[in-house]
């Protein structure tokens, strides 16, 4: 998987640790998920899986900002909790202070993966 259709969005993070950690993390879905695009959409990285949606991400000074939509974020409510991280009813922020929760990545990624396994649009209806 190509994962150059970020470049543009990485070269605007001006801190290079987050730029670093973030195509870390880019890189390691493109292994994991071979079969997911990745692209941007609203000036946002995502992937998608048979052109619907399946984790965005955005960029905050403190944090990483994974969206799995809504539905992502109520499968992995009780690891979220436990793992102590902030979030919405729509996103999870990951602390740049802290290691990536790749495990969490990994079962929002595979629960939306697996829902929207016959969705035929981009969010959920």
């Amino acid at each position: 998987m190509d994962t150059h259709v970020f470049t543009e969005f990485l070269e605007a993070i001006s801190n290079s640790k987050h730029r670093s950690t973030l195509e870390e993390v880019f890189h390691w879905i493109a292994e994991k998920y071979p079969y997911l695009e990745p692209v941007v959409k609203w000036n946002q990285p995502m992937f998608t899986d048979h052109g619907t949606y399946i984790i965005g991400f955005s960029v905050a000074k403190q944090h990483l900002a994974v969206a799995p939509e809504e539905a992502g974020m109520n499968h992995v409510a009780e690891d979220i909790e436990a793992a102590g991280h902030s979030y919405t009813k729509g996103l999870v922020r990951l602390k740049w202070s802290q290691p990536i929760d790749y495990a969490l990545l990994e079962k929002m990624i595979e629960f939306n993966v697996m829902d929207k396994a016959d969705c035929t649009t981009f969010w959920r209806a």
